[in-house]
């Protein structure tokens, strides 16, 4: 992760910017499976408490992002971005975790996955087992995307964790990683 680019979005009268960021991402996301990729991460530097902020920075090897750059992906989205050039990550720099949360939000949902897998269960042992009070609502901010294979929306919700060190490791098609860690400036 010794280069880094940022992609930044231009204010824009009829969309807000989580809707452009919303269709950025998803892109973004597109491509990397497209690609396989597993040497890109995402970070958000002007995150904020709920909301990601304007701009999406890549990290990456210098090959890994003008490989990603060389393919077609922001199409339709040039009118909305401002592209910045591939630069070497300051020497300064700090480190973060940019993370997938995934929150318990459906205790309704989590009882008839359990019905499920333990059948034998009667459905008032699992209202016991899986009270309403399981469920868990996220104060973080979150991409909003489209499920290729199901259609359905569901929210990404991203946390970006102040980390002391550097830790190397992959990343999924999102460009997120629970272990590996990308540099903060």
């Amino acid at each position: 992760m010794d280069h880094y680019l940022d992609i930044a979005l231009l204010p824009d009268p009829e969309f807000p910017t989580p809707t452009l960021m919303n269709a950025l991402f998803a892109k973004l996301h597109r491509v990397l499976v497209q690609l396989n990729s597993s040497d890109i991460g995402v970070s958000f530097p002007a995150i904020a408490r709920h909301h990601l902020g304007s701009v999406l920075r890549l990290h990456g090897s210098k090959s890994a992002l003008e490989n990603l750059m060389q393919q077609s992906w922001l199409k339709g989205m040039r009118d909305h971005t401002e592209v910045g050039e591939a630069q070497s990550v300051p020497a300064n720099a700090g480190y973060c975790r940019v993370v997938r949360v995934q929150a318990k939000s459906s205790a309704e949902r989590l009882r008839r996955r359990y019905q499920r897998r333990h059948p034998e269960q009667s459905p008032e042992s699992v209202q016991q087992r899986i009270p309403d009070s399981i469920e868990q609502r996220l104060e973080l901010p979150f991409i909003r995307l489209k499920s290729l294979s199901t259609g359905q929306d569901y929210p990404l919700f991203i946390q970006q964790q102040p980390a002391t060190d550097k830790q190397t490791g992959l990343f999924n098609t999102y460009g997120l990683s629970q272990t590996a860690t990308l540099p903060l400036f």
